[in-house]
């Protein structure tokens, strides 16, 4: 995991997830259907433990960058999330595994507005 490249967007989010509305990039199904797939595990992490006071949102956005779809995940919470082995027992922390196993890249990072972080990736 690494902090991703400088460049950001200015202002709002750039565009919702494809297929929730966002535009229309004809990407592959592959890369759609891997986006969702990590998306989901993403936006669970950040429901599961992102213990902050009732009214702070989850917020999730994508843009294209050069030839990658990049999705980010932003809560409220300061943890950054730690890629860790589960045991074959355990019923659930796999979600990060996944997001590192079929990502082209993946990072999170500490919001610079002091509230907060953001995790992404890219496919």
């Amino acid at each position: 995991m690494r902090a991703p490249p400088p460049q950001r967007p200015s202002g709002p989010c750039p565009h919702p997830v494809p297929r929730a509305g966002g535009p229309s990039w004809e990407l592959p199904p592959d890369v759609t259907d891997t986006a969702e797939l990590l998306l989901s595990e993403l936006v669970t992490n950040a429901y599961r433990h992102a213990k902050v006071p009732a009214g702070r949102e989850i917020r999730a956005c994508c843009q294209l960058t050069g030839d990658r779809l990049r999705v980010t995940v932003t809560d409220a919470a300061d943890t950054l999330p730690v890629l860790a082995p589960a045991r074959p027992d355990d019923e659930s922390g796999r979600g990060l595994a996944l997001v590192a196993a079929l990502a082209a890249d993946w990072g999170a990072r500490s919001k610079e507005c002091g509230i907060g972080k953001e995790v992404w990736f890219e496919v």
